[in-house]
């Protein structure tokens, strides 16, 4: 069992979570009062057109068990690359992702062990709300730190630490409200709309999910429930740079509450907890928008961490860039008949 103290730095973090919180109120009211009349040109819309998009990223799960004497276990899924495809029409979209074989990063399995990847997404858009349902299963887990804990281990030769049986399975979702008319959030994350104009916009946000952690650790099949509720005043800016390209910048901290729930299979012991964890997400996303085509790059990262009581500290780090390429085109004549009487 790990051990931790890490509270001077959760109390930092939290102080900086908290002032990014405070220094941010000022200017949801400037940004309120900026927002109250619509721009009829600053955002071109596609909901009548079909979207299907390929993302490619390099986002790989990782959950690190933090002890007081500086251990550090670096638990990693052996997926380095991910491949989601996407398609959006009117007011719903989907997404499925996975970890393609065809990249040979994603198929050393015999140092690492095998991880298996699944993601299906559903969104929904209603005005400036936006609704996001999704679920997650991620399986086979290995130490990337495996030289901490094995003498004269050597990379490239010896096998890393592997928990194969290790999975973490989500359902979840998000519920956000554009306040800024003008600020097109489905031009940044979904491509179905064409922001124009630079503008900026605060995006409350509400997210929830539960989350099964399961496997073998120290030689006992162990398990942990857990469901998040977070409140997250996110942030997002976007500059259009020339004709068809655009930058945009976000931020967003989340303060958090966890209902735990965790046990072992050789007892019918288990206990219960309540965690407050914190969290900072924030990105940097440079793209390209035509009529038909869409297309770019952008840099994310995703922390959070929370004390579990006196015993163990647990943060989850990730750190990804993504490609994409988009296509817009008419849709059928028959599902254009179907969405109308939708309509």
């Amino acid at each position: 069992m790990f051990k931790s103290e890490f509270k001077n730095a959760y109390v930092n973090k939290t102080v900086f979570l908290l002032l990014f919180f405070v220094s941010s109120a000022a200017l949801v009211s400037q940004n309120l009062q900026q927002s109250k009349v619509k721009d009829t040109t600053a955002i071109l819309s596609f909901v009548d057109k079909i979207i299907i998009k390929a993302n490619f990223d390099t986002q790989t799960d990782g959950y690190s068990l933090r002890s007081e004497n500086d251990s550090d276990l670096r638990l990693i899924a052996n997926n380095q690359y991910r491949l989601v495809l996407s398609l959006d029409y009117e007011f719903i979209g989907a997404s499925i992702g996975f970890a393609p074989t065809f990249f040979s990063e994603n198929n050393d399995n015999n140092v690492k062990g095998e991880s298996t990847y699944q993601d299906y997404s559903f969104r929904f858009f209603l005005g400036n709300w936006t609704q996001e349902l999704q679920y997650q299963r991620v399986e086979g887990f290995y130490v990337e730190n495996t030289a901490d804990f094995i003498p004269n281990w050597i990379e490239g030769e010896d096998l890393y630490i592997q928990f194969p049986d290790l999975k973490t399975i989500f359902w979840g979702g998000s519920t956000s409200y554009v306040l800024n008319p003008n600020f097109s959030l489905r031009n940044v994350v979904y491509n179905t709309e064409w922001q124009r104009k630079s503008a900026g916009s605060f995006i409350p946000t509400l997210r929830y999910g539960f989350t099964r952690f399961s496997g073998t650790l120290s030689n006992a099949k162990s398990y942990e429930n857990s469901f998040d509720i977070g409140l997250a005043p996110e942030y997002y800016y976007t500059a259009v740079l020339h004709d068809n390209w655009f930058l945009s910048v976000y931020a967003s901290p989340v303060f958090g509450i966890r209902f735990s729930k965790s046990g072992q299979s050789n007892t019918t012991k288990t206990e219960n907890n309540t965690y407050y964890p914190l969290s900072l997400d924030g990105g940097i996303q440079l793209g390209y928008s035509s009529r038909k085509w869409i297309y770019g790059v952008n840099l994310k990262f995703e922390t959070t961490w929370y004390n579990e009581n006196s015993t163990t500290n647990i943060a989850n780090d990730r750190l990804f860039a993504k490609l994409y390429f988009g296509y817009r085109f008419d849709p059928p004549k028959a599902v254009e008949k179907v969405f109308k009487r939708l309509n």
